[in-house]
């Protein structure tokens, strides 16, 4: 999860509004903090953390320019936002109306797409992903993509997007596929 000095140097120390945040499900220290660049159309970043502890438990990058919004929600308090999203009947998924959120899961990733966001440039909009492939499949494919002259961060890109395309031909695929 990034951290709050991370959030900060994203936002370039620009922070425009905050307050409590009013869910339970990060406990009763939370707070919002946004950074808004004041346009309707514009782009705006927001942290929810812990004022004790300052254990960050929530980011969202909001690019209105291209309707899309993304979020990383810590882990280890996902159960809980899920839980109270349910027993609040929100849709935790809508960012705004007709956007839904679209989950990071590598803190560079996020950092990647705010700074483009905020730097109103063009950015990829795939989803990085972090493997732990065993040594032997890392060699394996590390030899498959020399020999297609590609990276291997090609390579690997290729066989996920192989896998879910067999996935959705015939809804299974086992460990031998890749």
């Amino acid at each position: 999860m990034i951290s709050m000095k991370e959030f900060m140097e994203l936002v370039n120390y620009r922070i425009t509004e905050g307050g409590e945040y009013m869910w339970q499900c990060y406990g009763p220290t939370a707070y919002m903090l946004d950074s808004s660049n004041g346009e309707p159309d514009g782009h705006s970043f927001s942290i929810i953390f812990d004022t004790q502890d300052q254990t960050v438990y929530e980011v969202q990058a909001h690019d209105c320019v291209h309707q899309r919004a993304y979020r990383m929600i810590n882990p280890d308090f996902e159960k809980k936002h899920r839980k109270e999203s349910k027993r609040k009947d929100i849709n935790r998924n809508e960012a705004w109306e007709n956007v839904n959120y679209v989950d990071l899961g590598v803190d560079d990733d996020f950092i990647q797409k705010g700074l483009a966001i905020a730097a109103g440039e063009d950015y990829d909009t795939g989803v990085m992903v972090n493997l732990d492939l065993p040594d032997d499949l890392l060699l394996k494919a590390a030899l498959e993509a020399h020999k297609q002259n590609i990276t291997l961060n090609d390579y690997i890109n290729k066989a996920l997007a192989n896998l879910v395309e067999r996935y959705k031909a015939d809804g299974r695929f086992t460990g031998t596929d890749i």
